[in-house]
């Protein structure tokens, strides 16, 4: 059956005609917010991997993560191919030459065909834009996914990200001119958002040439600054429903093109604080797609190309 929206994993199956997983890789790099670069101490929603999504432990041998996430992977029906994806904490932080020789340990791998880089937009000099966009070619997934979270520079300073929104259309704007494929990142539920706030940012992503997006509820994981104010009381959780609704009308203002990449983040059961429906990935993307059924709708019905009352 056809989905409500364009769904990266059926893009990739389309394309491959096999499974394609991405293998999740901690290269060891820190971030700018917490190295004292910007500050200490990094976002408040972000854990000690690095991430707000789980992430291979840190070692010097990539190839050697690889093959230990190909094992929890792997089954004995049909061919499955990889995506190297450079997750932990910020990927672009550092010279270019030593990401190079990360990048290419990575794809030495002969079931990779694809690289995805996570990173911060105030971490992409043109010299590594020009190092990533090298490995673009046929027949390959290269992707740089952005952490965007909001258009809303007071909720980026809530989060205590330390860049402007005016960083995210600048490193997107500045990637697309080398033909490079951008994933925003997005975060609904920011604790002093309105639902009209949310919208706005779906309308500034589809306003960006952007490829992708990761939609993801605010979730608390467990010794986080988040997690103190959320014990506090200072952190309001949407409900489940609240989320399915919310996702599809942020959806509904996506450009028809920007490929869905994620529906919402996941924690296991000794990371996760709150909300505890965070644990059922499943109920919560089939409670979206019953949204979408419920109302007969669909991404983009009300992208307009501006911002207006719809």
């Amino acid at each position: 059956m056809k989905r409500p929206y364009l769904f990266f994993g059926d893009y990739l199956w389309s394309k491959y005609s096999s499974r394609v997983l991405k293998l999740p890789i901690n290269a060891g790099l820190t971030c700018p917010n917490r190295d004292g670069t910007l500050g200490y101490g990094g976002c408040i929603f972000c854990s000690q991997d690095g991430s707000a999504s789980p992430a291979s432990s840190a070692c010097n041998d990539i190839a050697g993560q690889m093959e230990e996430a190909k094992k929890n992977f792997r089954r004995s029906d049909g061919d499955t191919r990889y995506i190297a994806y450079f997750q932990a904490y910020t990927n672009t932080h550092s010279p270019a030459e030593a990401l190079k020789k990360m990048y290419d340990q990575a794809l030495r791998d002969k079931d990779v065909i694809g690289l995805m880089i996570g990173t911060r937009p105030d971490c992409l000099p043109d010299e590594v834009l020009d190092l990533i966009g090298s490995y673009k070619k046929d027949d390959f997934e290269l992707w740089i996914e952005i952490g965007m979270q909001t258009k809303h520079d007071r909720s980026l300073r809530f989060l205590n990200r330390m860049h402007g929104n005016g960083a995210t259309r600048d490193a997107v704007i500045r990637a697309s001119a080398r033909g490079i494929p951008v994933c925003l990142h997005m975060i609904l539920g920011i604790p002093g958002e309105s639902w009209h706030d949310m919208m706005e940012s779906a309308v500034e992503v589809s306003s960006l040439p952007a490829h992708g997006v990761k939609i993801h509820h605010l979730h608390v994981i467990r010794d986080t600054p988040l997690e103190a104010m959320y014990r506090q009381g200072k952190v309001p959780m949407m409900s489940m429903k609240e989320y399915a609704s919310t996702a599809c009308d942020f959806i509904e203002r996506l450009r028809p093109d920007i490929m869905i990449h994620r529906l919402m983040g996941d924690r296991n059961e000794s990371s996760l604080i709150a909300p505890l429906w965070g644990m059922h990935k499943g109920t919560v993307i089939k409670a979206i797609d019953d949204e979408f059924t419920g109302r007969g709708s669909s991404q983009g019905i009300l992208y307009n190309g501006y911002w207006g009352d719809s």
